[in-house]
């Protein structure tokens, strides 16, 4: 991506922004610009998600290209059209790398150990696994990324780096010990709440600068991907052992997912170090006003 390209989405952005925040009352425009910047963050796992739903409605088993190959080459030209028209940086494009490997990984030791299946066909498989189902991880790192971005997202006061990742290696270890040895889910959600108990997600809309507790913001995420996984499922992408077509995902999934955050925000930490500070009000040259969310 070239710099003037980046440079020309980000200039449509703000105009976008400028133009929707003079539309409504004022007591409504930064609510309204929290949610559409929210949308537009996730603009790229709600197009993968469109697609699941499209291709369920539409593929037939006779087609000579398999449904999890066309998802394939759909998420793979989505890529590139956010990296060429700058809605995706290079930078944010090696978070994306990351969880592309990460995601990956685990998705071939659950299927082996029968957590869940794909039960479609597909040539662009490895070990049973379609390759698209990693930009599905990927689609979490494009949102994380983009979101820090749109919002100039700081996470401060921020605990010891060295904590961070210890506690995120930890979890990611026990998604695939917990086969063989005693789950300590508990204990690891326990120890999200103590470690990032103080730190708060300082965001921007318009010139005032607002924060939430980080564990909230998981929280509350973890819902929405819950949302995301039962669209997976009833458009039988994959399944949940003993689970059937258009049955509802099951609640705990949500404390999966919750987990899995802290190891997607570390690993987005790894490349995007600047979001991070040491003060409970970051750059206050840059933010005349805080506030809690929604004041």
């Amino acid at each position: 991506m070239t710099g003037g390209t980046g440079n020309r989405t980000r200039r449509l952005e703000r105009r976008l922004g400028d133009w929707m925040r003079a539309r409504p009352p004022h007591v409504l425009s930064e609510l309204v610009m929290f949610t559409l910047k929210q949308g537009w963050a996730a603009l790229f796992g709600a197009l993968l998600l469109a697609r699941l739903i499209v291709s369920d409605r539409i593929w037939q088993p006779g087609w000579p290209l398999a449904r999890y190959d066309a998802l394939l080459i759909y998420a793979l030209a989505l890529q590139a059209l956010f990296l060429l028209t700058g809605m995706e940086s290079w930078r944010e494009a090696k978070v994306i790398a990351l969880f592309h490997l990460t995601g990956t990984a685990m998705e071939i030791f659950k299927l082996q150990a029968g957590s869940w299946d794909y039960p479609g066909d597909g040539l662009l498989k490895l070990w049973g696994v379609p390759l698209f189902s990693g930009f599905m991880y990927a689609s979490v790192g494009s949102y994380m990324a983009r979101v820090i971005r749109l919002f100039d997202i700081r996470f401060a006061p921020y605990p010891p780096f060295a904590l961070t990742l210890l506690l995120a290696v930890a979890i990611y270890v026990n998604f695939f010990a917990h086969h063989f040895l005693p789950d300590i889910r508990l204990a690891l959600f326990a120890a999200t709440v103590l470690l990032y108990a103080r730190t708060r997600i300082w965001f921007r809309i318009g010139d005032a600068r607002y924060w939430m507790p980080l564990p909230l913001a998981a929280f509350l995420s973890s819902f929405f991907l819950w949302l995301a996984e039962n669209i997976g499922t009833a458009t039988r992408t994959w399944l949940y052992n003993g689970q059937a077509a258009g049955e509802m995902v099951r609640f705990s999934k949500m404390g999966s997912w919750y987990l899995l955050l802290y190891v997607s925000f570390v690993t987005v930490t790894l490349i995007l170090r600047d979001a991070l500070g040491d003060r409970a009000r970051p750059r206050p040259d840059a933010a005349p006003r805080t506030a809690p969310l929604l004041r």
